[in-house]
């Protein structure tokens, strides 16, 4: 795959000092494992993280990527953020250490503080379904199986793109900020 000219490489899991040297903008390549999950099963992740279980599915959220997406045999593609039950889930999420959540549509002020706080960004990734299938190494599901393509997935990716839409508290979302 050719990379966009002035693109960041970003590989999981991500270290906090990653996080520092991107901006709203900015173009990334993700590589490593990712998390995929939407409205069905993220919910029931922050769950888990209240109830002290991820360690029994063998979920570690340190420094990882959530994509909201469901995976079918299609590909994956991603879903809005801004759903109730995926972007409520965000600061949970994050406070457990996850870096980076992909989707597509603007997130709530209060989210974007959230991801501010817990040293978090969101990127969104274009409908490309055929693309990201074709960059997507390996499936596997990690929790919740009785969810079919909604449950909680575990990726191995190799430049996934991305475009970062809120980071250090700002977003391209913000037409304040735009002016």
């Amino acid at each position: 795959m050719i990379q966009k000219e002035n693109s960041k490489s970003v590989i999981t899991p991500i270290r906090a000092c990653c996080l520092e040297s991107i901006s709203i903008g900015d173009f990334i390549y993700i590589s490593g494992f990712i998390y995929t999950g939407r409205d069905s099963v993220l919910p029931k992740i922050v769950s888990l993280i209240e109830d002290g279980k991820l360690e029994e599915y063998g979920i570690n959220l340190e420094g990882a990527v959530i994509f909201h997406t469901a995976v079918s045999p299609a590909g994956v593609g991603p879903t809005s953020s801004n759903k109730y039950d995926i972007e409520s889930t965000i600061p949970a999420l994050s406070a457990a250490g996850v870096k980076l959540h992909l989707g597509k549509g603007e997130l709530s002020k209060e989210t974007i503080e959230a991801l501010a706080k817990y040293n978090s960004i969101y990127a969104v990734i274009p409908p490309v379904t055929a693309l990201l299938n074709r960059i997507t190494l390996s499936k596997k599901i990690v929790a919740f199986p009785e969810l079919g393509m909604e449950a909680f997935h575990l990726l191995e990716v190799q430049n996934y793109p991305a475009i970062i839409a809120i980071a250090h508290g700002k977003s391209i979302y913000d037409h304040e900020e735009q002016k």
